[in-house]
């Protein structure tokens, strides 16, 4: 594939769809015995982790439960530093293992406000699994359990992340053209 105009930016290829799905196979593996026995529910952030999520899960061996809620703190290819009401959270979550699965964590503002949103409900336990992490972002000291690939502070799109809603269907992430 070769750039990708969309709005106003350019892509271009970064990670491969057969690279992601050999990151979701490591990190099905890890879920698969960290949660043996244990039945988790998987909450996964929208719009963005749909395709980490469906992909996830399929790899899932363990009996478990697919949420889904949203939050929204992106306005362009940067941060607005404010995140949106958790919408959609109708499961009962006291006592039950928790996983959190989001596309990207950048700034951590997400995962701050979702984390504390699922403290109030007390599981037994949450993790974070996301398909791509940028530490050089990342403000917070919440640890992410399952990483599937770790990138720069570059901003990306393909396989569920966007650019002003355009990309999300592109297979693989792609990375912006500076």
């Amino acid at each position: 594939m070769s750039t990708v105009q969309l709005h106003d930016l350019r892509f271009e290829p970064f990670i491969s769809e057969q690279e992601l799905g050999l990151a979701i196979d490591s990190v099905a593996a890890d879920l698969n015995k960290k949660y043996e026995g244990k039945r988790p529910l998987f909450i996964g952030v929208l719009n963005g982790a749909f395709f980490f999520a469906a992909e996830l899960v399929k790899r899932i061996t363990v009996e478990c439960e697919i949420t889904f809620v949203k939050v929204a703190s992106y306005h362009g290819t940067a941060s607005t530093g404010k995140v949106d009401q958790l919408i959609g959270l109708n499961e009962r979550i006291s006592g039950r293992h928790v996983v959190v699965l989001e596309d990207i964590v950048d700034t951590g503002n997400t995962i701050e406000h979702i984390m504390a949103v699922l403290a109030d409900h007390h599981p037994a336990s949450v993790s974070i699994a996301a398909l791509l992490f940028k530490p050089d972002a990342y403000t917070k000291d919440i640890p992410i359990d399952h990483v599937a690939i770790r990138i720069p502070n570059a901003f990306v799109v393909g396989s569920g992340l966007d650019h002003d809603g355009l990309g999300r269907n592109l297979p693989g992430i792609l990375r912006i053209v500076q």
